[in-house]
């Protein structure tokens, strides 16, 4: 069923009201333009070619998926014309420099048509998101030639991106990957080695694809401080006689084969070969890893996007099933007397998975534009706006891409629950969105790597400081409402676990003290924790906004929005205490068992 409706009023609420987009635009370089006729405008019209184009494509995509043939990809059939329509329409070169071909938008309008188009499909939808990844690498790393000469393709939309990090032996562990680059006489560098694992590794929808790829220099040092990063396009650009670029001759890399996957199917996931092939520096030698944290921080934060992609689908898809499928009588009486069963809408454990999805979908929406507007302060704001931009991206980045991608997952999983068999049939869609939704747990770091490097690496190493920036923007508000009667059932219990965050992050650290393994025992749980108190402090803010407006013309939104609220701080937040439970129940239960027993 290809069903997708963009939900343009929440965004709308999102963007214009909750987080004053216009305005926040009008303080960032160009971002003038920006108006709200002219984001509206971007929603609208980005909105139509999800609806119409792409996401009539996702079911086509799973079943053909992508063939393979003597080391050419042939993408599902109507995904190259697709993409033709995607570039011509300009999509690729909304948010980047007019320098480079681009228009000049801030990048935070990037996020929200990826949300749009992953939701559609997200299989689709990867071929392009790689490619704002690579071009936000050369942003930050490339030189003006390399800029010249890819980064205007990739505006383009004519030529594609992938980031290339994981080999066969390693996996998060980059520090042993093996691919070598050995230099060349020219000033490039000759690759060879073998990539996995590679999205939109080798494809037909564009005539070039520009791999950015991690490897070893001959005399490089072990472990990660030894890695750079290189440009190695498909093939390699050539003058075209005019001043511009073309294609030239076929590079030394060649897909060796596509990996067969639990979902996205649509999209072509490779293994790479690098033989001898042609590449460009990046930045400097033995820093590749600190330029590719470029890459991949983009990448999480577009997984997270996944997250919402699929906690969206699963609820549009199972809001319209609950609502027509008639099956037995509500408890409480006949709800539609004239029928032989009510819609299974009126039975409360159909309302707990809705309601689950919807809030989980919506908080997400708040939580990613919410970063989407850290990544404009980052890049563009007055030095105090970098600064806080910062500490609070380097907190909310591993929470955002892995709650909202656990979270999506049990999303999807609650839409096939409220289908019942109907859901466990392929012709729905709503298995695949299943399948397809369980890699974004994997995807640039999996939750467990994610939780490490917050607890780890964000909060204990900083004593705490980042994530203080953040608990008191919550404190603030809680603060700035606490005498608001209508505001009790938030401000309450948000302000307690605020408090509550801080003390378990001290306790955690105490024991961390006397057992290291104490933090990678709590981790996970420890980022959940904060995952829900990060939704309940948006939800909270949805609240006070709905709360003022629900007697308007709009009511019967507004009201939606308190009752979701109420869901989230009844039903969701108090997942909270058994996480605080298991988090203080220390490292011991975990690690007692010796690893040799657990199987006889």
């Amino acid at each position: 069923m290809n069903d997708y409706k963009v939900p343009v009023r929440d965004m709308q609420f999102v963007l214009h009201e909750l987080l004053d987009y216009e305005g926040h635009c009008a303080t960032l370089p160009g971002g003038e333009n920006a108006t709200r006729d002219v984001i509206d405008a971007v929603v609208e019209e980005a909105g139509k070619f999800c609806e119409n184009v792409i996401a009539p494509l996702n079911r086509i995509g799973d079943i053909q998926g992508c063939t393979f043939n003597n080391g050419e990809v042939k993408t599902p059939d109507g995904f190259k014309e697709a993409y033709q329509q995607y570039v011509d329409a300009g999509w690729p070169s909304m948010s980047h420099d007019e320098k480079y071909g681009g228009q000049g938008l801030p990048d935070s309008l990037e996020p929200i048509i990826s949300e749009m188009v992953g939701t559609a499909n997200w299989s689709w939808g990867m071929y392009p998101g790689l490619s704002h990844g690579a071009m936000r690498t050369l942003v930050a790393h490339g030189t003006e030639e390399q800029k010249q000469t890819y980064l205007t393709k990739l505006v383009e939309g004519t030529w594609t991106g992938t980031m290339c990090l994981t080999e066969p032996h390693c996996g998060t562990d980059l520090g042993m990957l093996k691919t070598k680059a050995v230099p060349a006489e020219d000033g490039s560098y000759a690759l060879t080695g073998t990539k996995i694992f590679i999205s939109a590794g080798e494809h037909d929808l564009a005539e070039n694809i520009v791999h950015i790829v991690l490897a070893r220099l001959p005399d490089a040092p072990a472990g990660t401080r030894g890695i750079s990063l290189f440009i190695v396009p498909k093939f390699v650009p050539a003058d075209d006689g005019a001043g511009g670029i073309k294609i030239g001759e076929r590079n030394g890399v060649a897909c060796g084969s596509l990996e067969h996957k639990m979902g996205i199917h649509g999209n072509a996931t490779c293994v790479l070969n690098f033989d001898g092939a042609k590449g460009y520096l990046i930045g400097e030698p033995n820093r590749g890893l600190n330029c590719m944290f470029t890459f991949m921080n983009s990448a999480r934060l577009g997984t997270a996007l996944q997250g919402l992609a699929h906690a969206e689908l699963g609820f549009q898809k199972s809001l319209a099933y609950a609502t027509d499928r008639l099956q037995m009588r509500a408890l409480s009486g006949a709800k539609n007397p004239d029928g032989p069963a009510d819609p299974i809408i009126v039975h409360p454990d159909v309302r707990r998975m809705l309601l689950t999805q919807k809030a989980f979908a919506e908080g997400g929406r708040m939580l990613a534009y919410y970063i989407a507007q850290l990544v404009d302060n980052d890049a563009h704001g007055s030095d105090d706006k970098k600064a806080e931009a910062s500490e609070l991206l380097a907190l909310l980045t591993p929470i955002a891409k892995a709650f909202m991608t656990e979270t999506g997952f049990e999303s999807a999983n609650l839409a096939m629950q409220c289908f019942g068999g109907h859901g466990y049939i392929a012709e729905w869609g709503v298995e695949q969105n299943v399948r397809d939704s369980r890699i974004s747990m994997l995807y640039e770091g999996t939750t467990g790597i994610q939780a490490l490097d917050l607890l780890g690496r964000k909060v204990l190493q900083t004593q705490g400081a980042t994530l203080r920036r953040f608990t008191k923007i919550v404190h603030k508000f809680c603060e700035a409402n606490k005498d608001n009667a209508a505001m009790a059932a938030y401000i309450e219990p948000l302000s307690a676990l605020n408090k509550e965050w801080g003390d378990v992050t001290m306790h955690i650290g105490l024991a961390a003290m006397e057992n290291p393994e104490e933090v990678g025992a709590a981790s996970v749980d420890y980022l959940m924790y904060s995952g829900y108190i990060v939704l309940a402090y948006f939800w909270a803010r949805a609240a006070l906004l709905a709360n003022e407006k629900q007697a308007g013309e709009e009511a019967d939104f507004y009201k939606a929005k308190i009752k979701t609220a109420n869901f989230y701080f009844a039903r969701i937040l108090p997942r909270t205490q058994s996480l605080m439970a298991t988090m203080k129940s220390g490292a011991t239960n975990l690690l007692d068992l010796e690893a040799d027993h657990f199987q006889f």
